[in-house]
């Protein structure tokens, strides 16, 4: 089973665009959000990610995992690539 990977972002955040690619390297499919687009989802990524309000925010299998900087360091320490088997 593959890790379902969610990422709400915004089109100009360039730390979106950072997360984004980290996860196209390691050939991980990702559901995104652009609450630009969708204005009414902002208050839902809120909720989830526990009061956070910057973008990108990013789930793995359900489970917030923070910004582009939280998720590159998950990878530093290799516990990305253990959550998305």
């Amino acid at each position: 089973m593959t890790a379902r990977v969610e990422i709400y972002t915004k089109p100009t955040c360039p730390y979106c665009l950072r997360a984004k690619e980290l996860l196209r390297t390691k050939k991980v499919t990702f559901e995104e959000t652009d609450i630009a687009a969708h204005p009414e989802r902002r208050d839902e990524m809120i909720k989830r990610a526990d009061g956070r309000t910057t973008v990108p925010q990013i789930f793995i299998n359900g489970q917030a995992i923070g910004g582009c900087d939280d998720l590159h360091a998950l990878d530093a320490k290799g516990g990305l690539d253990l959550l998305l088997v």
